[in-house]
């Protein structure tokens, strides 16, 4: 992966690169949008983009029993069959394989499980994740890994570090798209020898770009701090560090902080539909009655279409009716804010200032 640094922060781990990919260059620190099923509900590609979201992340598992990756092989790559010209994330499948699939049987070779649409029986390798994802033609794709629950014995979480650095070798080997940047994945749990080893074995195999999974699964923030923390030092400076499914402005910053470049998480989207929006003040529940004659912007230090165009009366009142409009221009809102949050924080890093930089974490309801 070619990449440039253009700053770092002396008074902690964060850094600011830029990371040359197939469809465009990522600018680092950089959320990535989660479009699972090659879309972010509601939105069009022109839209997100507009929002200020560098890159998106669909779903391996979901596009692989829907519409099948042939489909999208057929329409020349999932670019163009989601219209999105910037670049794509693709995730292995490995998480929802084991929070989504039912009756799972986890093998040396592969996992049998119940599709969770129709119940038909269906079986994951390493070799058939990477050659879905080889298909889709993102720009960066994960190696097939088994995510763990927390919380998990030692006894188990020490065997599915093995698992998954024999999958991570087959994945590699199965690797065919010279236009893809793939990604190791680190597991270990809570256990910091056992990051330490998964981090150090990951790292001899030999990937572009190491992604830490298995956090923010239900653990305390300080816990998963802790093991970040740990893990890093173990993790080569000139590749860009990944947190799966992190997370909340607060949390990015933590972790950015302890040297991690990238971030994906549903929140901003998911968030958006259920009325709750991250503002410059803090948390705000849009269905609360005080917004019912409330005149003032979502966010007065935003500069999204929702805060520009529209009162929080309005916004209310299209929630309250349950007009789509509503819950596009609430995430629209929400993309943006996590988008000018990492621009911010960028700026911060390359200025020397990130130290001073704090997040609104109270609520503004």
């Amino acid at each position: 992966m070619r990449f440039e640094i253009d700053g770092g922060d002396p008074h902690s781990l964060a850094r600011a690169w830029r990371l040359y990919t197939a469809h465009g260059v990522l600018k680092t620190p950089v959320f990535i949008a989660s479009a699972t099923h090659a879309t972010i509900k509601g939105l069009a590609p022109e839209e997100v983009a507009h929002a200020g979201i560098q890159v998106v992340a669909v779903n391996g598992y979901h596009l692989w029993l829907r519409p099948g990756i042939e489909v999208i092989r057929e329409a020349g790559g999932v670019h163009r069959f989601m219209n999105w010209k910037r670049p794509i994330l693709s995730d292995s499948g490995g998480f929802q394989v084991f929070s989504l699939a039912r009756s799972r049987t986890i093998t040396r070779k592969g996992v049998r499980f119940q599709s969770h649409i129709d119940g038909s029986p269906k079986f994951m390798t390493p070799e058939s994740s990477i050659e879905a994802q080889n298909a889709l033609g993102t720009d960066i794709a994960m190696i097939f890994d088994e995510c763990v629950a927390y919380p998990a014995t030692r006894e188990y979480v020490q065997a599915s570090v093995e698992l998954t650095l024999q999958w991570a070798k087959r994945s590699k080997a199965a690797h065919s798209n010279p236009h893809q940047h793939l990604f190791g994945i680190v597991q270990g749990g809570a256990f910091e020898d056992l990051r330490r080893r998964s981090a150090e074995e990951t790292v001899k195999i030999g990937f572009p770009g190491y992604a830490l999974g298995g956090l923010s699964v239900g653990e305390p923030q300080e816990e998963m701090l802790r093991v970040i923390q740990a893990t890093v030092p173990y993790l080569p400076e000139d590749r860009p560090r990944y947190v799966m499914g992190v997370g909340t402005p607060a949390d990015m910053l933590a972790c950015l902080r302890l040297g991690i470049d990238i971030f994906d998480c549903v929140l901003p989207n998911k968030n958006a539909r259920h009325g709750t929006l991250f503002t410059s003040e803090g948390v705000l529940k849009i269905k609360n009655a005080r917004f019912r004659t409330d005149q003032r912007p979502l966010d007065a230090d935003c500069d999204c279409d929702a805060c520009r165009k529209y009162t929080r009366a309005y916004l209310r009142h299209l929630w309250m009716a349950e007009e789509p409009f509503g819950a596009r221009l609430l995430t629209l809102h929400n993309l943006r804010h996590y988008a000018r949050f990492m621009e911010r924080v960028r700026e911060a890093i390359v200025a020397g200032t990130l130290s001073r930089m704090h997040v609104a974490e109270g609520r503004a309801d």
